[in-house]
């Protein structure tokens, strides 16, 4: 499942920003510029936390602001500022950087095993 959002203004949630939000299970992206473009990424693995967060403008709106804080150290706080189905989109996060996590370790463990072969044979 892929989630793409843009950057909204906070009164009445119109997409007026140059700011892209694109979050797969793998990666969350953000592409912001109109004649220069940067995207940053950074892998679900090192999102460590993710906080909602709702003014009441954004309630009325309905939009949302979701912060993740990472263990990257080119952005270890990223903001989804002004998106809608935050709530959704929050979730998916949670979930899908717990489960990069987990696979990851899954994978660390078997190439230790596979690169000590002789240490993990019980004698």
């Amino acid at each position: 499942m892929v989630y793409v959002e843009r950057k909204r203004t906070k009164f009445l949630g119109l997409p007026l920003s140059y700011t892209e939000y694109t979050i797969s299970e793998e990666k969350l992206r953000i592409t912001s510029g109109f004649l220069s473009i940067t995207e940053d990424d950074c892998y679900m693995y090192k999102i460590q936390d993710v906080r909602l967060t709702r003014s009441l403008m954004e309630r009325i709106f309905k939009l949302g602001t979701i912060t993740c804080y990472t263990g990257d150290t080119t952005h270890p706080k990223l903001e989804l500022e002004h998106i809608k189905r935050a709530g959704a989109i929050k979730d998916f996060i949670m979930y899908s950087s717990e489960e990069a996590r987990r696979k990851r370790r899954a994978l660390r463990a078997r190439q230790m095993e596979a690169e000590n072969p002789e240490e993990s044979i019980p004698e």
